[in-house]
């Protein structure tokens, strides 16, 4: 049986810094059928200096100037975070959160989480990389923006600071909102669980909901998707997100793909054993053979229903004396 795929929705910041908004998310996730809805943790002045600038995709989507500027509209104090993580467990969906500096990590340890989440911008961030190992929890860890080397540096450096390899999932991702198909290079997904043997998974930031279903027939076991109440909301990620309706056809395709995987053990399938005596072809009579006469060519065929002497015999039959009369059309015995 094929293994359930961990599909989190990715809330995000699409909440622009409203609690009601994000609680609202919640209940549309849960509604889809998500496993997990995952939101952001951090201190706006933590995460970035103050000139910092905007990545173009802010810029196209925001009205802020500079990076703090737009992260202090898009923070969430810890009380919210209580009253997410109850209203997740009202909705029975999993609560996660990414935390992008060490107090984060620390606030989200105390909320007992049951995985936590490396960003792609924090792959190389080694005090963060060193304090989300020490708590020794599974790790899902996103590639954008890196190569090889620093996804092997990375993957080091947890495992030194105390993590499981086991425990690790690493997800293919391109930092870019939205990402261009011909960037999404879904084919590392199998080349990663074979490389560095662990867990794989796709976080998808492509337009719509293709790519994902793609992944979990490479063998992606987590899909990460952004998705928003409304693509015209202000904020830097809305334009490249799902919408309500959209992350349910998501969720529905992934099981349905789960479904259609099956096993690498080719046989009959209950659907379709029933069908065998009626698509398959038994040997019979091409015309009149009399009981003393011998099977050739000219007076053999192959004709459904399957249900006689399989054609594969043919040559086993061939030149054999026919033990009584067999009419046109009439299945061979041995």
């Amino acid at each position: 049986m094929t293994e359930r795929t961990l599909i989190i929705a990715e809330a995000g910041v699409n909440h622009n810094g409203c609690l009601k908004r994000a609680k609202e998310m919640v209940a549309v996730a849960a509604q889809a059928g998500a496993d997990v809805v995952k939101f952001q943790t951090f201190s706006a002045d933590a995460l970035t200096a103050a000139n910092a600038e905007l990545a173009d995709y802010q810029k196209s989507n925001t009205h802020h100037t500079n990076q703090l500027e737009l992260l202090k509209s898009l923070e969430l104090s810890q009380d919210d975070h209580y009253e997410l993580i109850e209203c997740c467990n009202q909705h029975q969906i999993e609560f996660l959160s990414t935390g992008f500096d060490v107090e984060s990590i620390q606030f989200l340890e105390s909320c007992n989480l049951k995985r936590l989440k490396i960003p792609s911008g924090e792959i190389t961030n080694l005090p963060l990389l060193r304090e989300i190992a020490r708590l020794k929890k599974p790790i899902i860890l996103s590639t954008g923006m890196a190569d090889l080397q620093e996804i092997m540096q990375a993957l080091q450096a947890l495992e030194r600071a105390g993590a499981d390899r086991q425990e690790i999932t690493l997800l293919q991702c391109t930092t870019q909102y939205p990402a261009p198909d011909e960037d999404a290079n879904l084919r590392v997904i199998p080349a990663f669980k074979e490389q560095f043997h662990v867990q794989v998974g796709y976080s998808d930031h492509t337009s719509g909901i293709d790519l994902s279903i793609a992944a979990v027939a490479l063998g992606a076991k987590v899909i990460e998707k952004h998705f928003t109440l409304d693509r015209n909301l202000p904020g830097p990620d809305h334009k490249a997100s799902l919408l309500p309706q959209e992350l349910e056809r998501l969720v529905r395709g992934i099981r349905r793909v789960e479904l259609a995987l099956g096993s690498p053990t080719k046989q009959p399938s209950p659907s379709e054993i029933n069908n065998k005596r009626v698509a398959r072809k038994s040997l019979v009579a091409k015309t009149l053979i009399k009981q003393g006469d011998k099977f050739c060519r000219n007076n053999l065929t192959t004709k459904r229903p399957g249900t006689g002497i399989s054609p594969m015999q043919w040559d086993n039959l061939i030149g054999r004396v026919a033990t009584r009369t067999y009419h046109q059309d009439e299945l061979i015995e041995w």
